[in-house]
């Protein structure tokens, strides 16, 4: 592997110091900013590699942030509704948007999750597809990070299919519970 110029790193990114990087203004931004990033990185992934492998791109990356997320804001849960209490509270404080859970199968490890007035996607238009594969992975990325197992979590509605929640469904993968 060649040496990597920016490997992730909470410490030196995310939490960086905000303070002193923005005393005027601070660590807040408009949902715009966000959407400019994400979605001129996708269409670049998109016409580089496809669409396939640019939202299996967005997936890993969501996961990575999804992993780092928990580590930061969930570290030492162990019990499922203190899990969902914690994320619900931290998705609304950073706007990421209303979380909740619509199904749980803690045993088999089978969930249905919405979240609300989604970052990614609330408010665009109707295009037929799901967009929000970087929350997917970000979902993911939390459930394996708690239970250990590996996950499969996918978007079933969106915003830009007519709905007017995100709908994910997260299961096991077999053999990894």
């Amino acid at each position: 592997m060649t040496e990597r110029k920016y490997e992730f790193s909470w410490n030196t990114t995310v939490g960086a110091d905000i303070d002193i990087a923005r005393p005027d203004l601070g660590p807040n931004t408009h949902i715009e900013v966000y959407r400019l990033f994400q979605f001129a990185l996708r269409d670049i992934l998109e016409q580089r590699y496809g669409t396939d492998m640019a939202d299996e791109l967005l997936r890993e990356a969501g996961a990575l942030a999804g992993k780092q997320f928990f580590r930061h804001y969930c570290d030492g849960i162990q019990d499922l509704n203190a899990l969902v209490k914690r994320v619900a509270e931290e998705f609304r404080r950073l706007g990421i948007g209303i979380f909740r859970v619509e199904k749980s199968d803690a045993v088999n490890l089978d969930f249905t999750f919405t979240v609300c007035e989604d970052l990614d996607c609330s408010g665009m238009p109707d295009t037929s597809d799901v967009v929000c594969v970087y929350d997917e992975g970000f979902l993911r990325g939390i459930l394996e990070e708690f239970t250990g197992a590996g996950f499969n979590v996918r978007e079933v509605d969106c915003w830009c299919t007519g709905d007017r929640t995100c709908r994910f469904e997260a299961k096991a993968l077999s053999g990894s519970k």
